[in-house]
């Protein structure tokens, strides 16, 4: 398996587009997403309890497992507009699906953006009838584009591999900056593939997927109520069908999982106001459990995160962190890196000349905090980033 150029549209039988119609002033605001087959669905959710519209509308028809079209607007989050909200979501799916001339229930409706706003669905109607013209392979840049709201650049991938003498590509388009917290970080991420899989294999290798990449990040701790994975497979290259007992479904899996892990770190890099990628392993631990428990505590720390950004070897901040996790953790044992530099030995500090020596090297964008709990042979990682100056004037600006 390898990355290959290209997105959402590389797979066979995808097209994509994305156009201004008018929610934004001037910036892409529309996006669609169109396999030329019917093909199969799964998808995961925000685990928030408050809900957008479609988010509850695309929950509905997951359960048949078949779609054929994405329709997306950014700007316009649909979230807490009650029942008209949903209405309006149901109304992008049905224009959507007369204008491509194929059943409303095969169509899903996707929003990110501001909160509380009803969506401004005249200019949505319009759009949809000038997008529909436009899906082609070569505009999946324009729907990457498309999508984005507080995002400084597009994320997308392409992966392609080899099953049953048969070339399988994936691939995908995502968005996120802020408001991104383990759980279903906030964000979406539409994912094509020209396999042949059932929805019900697919909802497996997608939950493995999302679990060891989306569900590893924090920029600052917020879960959104618009969250979304989407994957559909349209078979558009045949071959063999791929399921949990053939020879190529770990190699499946492994492929959506690299694809998963590039676009995950992709959001952390371009976190809002984010100056630092931080890489957060908790190693030597009981169980994955009680790494996960430190690790996302470590990564969702504003204290850590504020240490980092202004480059200081705090590592008291990442030790009470841990603690704070209630994970049974034995404070004598731990020994803690910052950039392979340690700075703790069973629980003390290892003095002033490693902590000049760490924040040295803290001065590199790319940051690794290791904290080795000696008490197994468990680990888990996870990526998040600091909190700068930039980003509280960008949330202070940002009306949501």
């Amino acid at each position: 398996m390898k990355f290959i150029e290209g997105g959402i549209t590389a797979p066979v039988g995808i097209k994509a587009a994305g156009i201004c119609c008018g929610i934004k002033q001037s910036n892409l605001d529309l996006a669609l997403i169109y396999s030329e087959k019917t093909a199969q669905i799964a998808a995961v959710f925000t685990a928030n309890e408050v809900q957008a519209a479609p988010i509850k509308l695309c929950r509905e028809r997951l359960c048949s497992g078949l779609i054929q079209a994405v329709i997306i607007n950014s700007g316009n989050a649909n979230a807490c507009t009650g029942q008209q909200g949903l209405l309006d979501s149901r109304t992008m799916a049905d224009i959507t699906a007369a204008e491509l001339q194929i059943d409303s229930s095969l169509v899903w409706a996707a929003s990110t953006g501001i909160i509380g706003e009803r969506l401004p669905i005249s200019k949505i109607k319009s759009g949809i009838k000038k997008i529909v013209p436009a899906l082609s392979k070569a505009m999946g840049k324009q729907a990457a584009r498309a999508i984005l709201t507080t995002d400084t650049c597009t994320k997308e991938a392409a992966v392609e591999l080899e099953i049953a003498d048969k070339t399988i590509t994936i691939g995908a388009m995502a968005k996120g900056s802020g408001m991104i917290c383990p759980n279903m970080a906030t964000m979406l991420c539409f994912v094509t593939t020209d396999a042949h899989i059932k929805a019900e294999h697919l909802q497996l290798a997608l939950n493995q997927a999302v679990n060891q990449s989306f569900n590893r990040i924090s920029v600052d701790g917020d879960t959104s109520t618009n969250d979304m994975v989407m994957i559909l497979a349209n078979n558009a290259a045949g071959g063999a069908q791929i399921t949990p007992e053939s020879a190529y479904w770990q190699d499946f899996c492994d492929a959506l999982n690299m694809m998963c892990i590039k676009l995950a770190k992709d959001i952390i890099k371009d976190g809002e106001g984010a100056t630092k990628f931080i890489e957060i392993k908790v190693i030597d631990a009981i169980s994955e459990k009680q790494a996960q428990k430190i690790a996302s505590c470590v990564g969702n720390s504003a204290l850590v995160k504020t240490a980092l950004f202004g480059q200081q070897a705090n590592w008291g901040r990442i030790l009470a962190a841990a603690g704070m996790a209630g994970a049974g953790i034995i404070p004598e044992q731990i020994d803690l890196y910052l950039n392979s530099v340690k700075l703790v030995e069973n629980g003390c500090g290892l003095g002033e000349q490693v902590a000049i020596e760490a924040e040295e090297r803290l001065k590199s964008k790319d940051i690794e905090i290791i904290v080795d709990l000696k008490q197994g042979d468990k680990s888990y990682n996870m990526w998040s980033c600091d909190l700068s100056y930039e980003y509280v004037r960008i949330n202070a600006d940002y009306h949501t």
